[in-house]
């Protein structure tokens, strides 16, 4: 698979990854990537694109409980 910025050689590895939404902050350490080897572009398959979204969307969902009960 080639890197769609550069058309470098996309590799398997992991990456940290950081998300700020209103009220939310998460930080991941390893992500599973493909990274590109010549420019070092980090792009997530579908599956690991899913996970972060349920990660997010639960923790929005717990927030809002939390909101309520204060």
């Amino acid at each position: 698979m080639k890197c769609v910025f550069c058309q470098g050689k996309l590799e398997k590895g992991t990456i940290p990854f950081h998300i700020d939404k209103v009220g939310i902050h998460v930080t991941f350490d390893a992500v599973l990537a493909l990274i590109c080897h010549q420019c070092g572009q980090a792009m997530f398959q579908e599956a690991e694109t899913r996970t972060i979204e349920g990660v997010i969307d639960a923790i929005e969902k717990k927030g809002k409980k939390l909101a309520k009960a204060a």
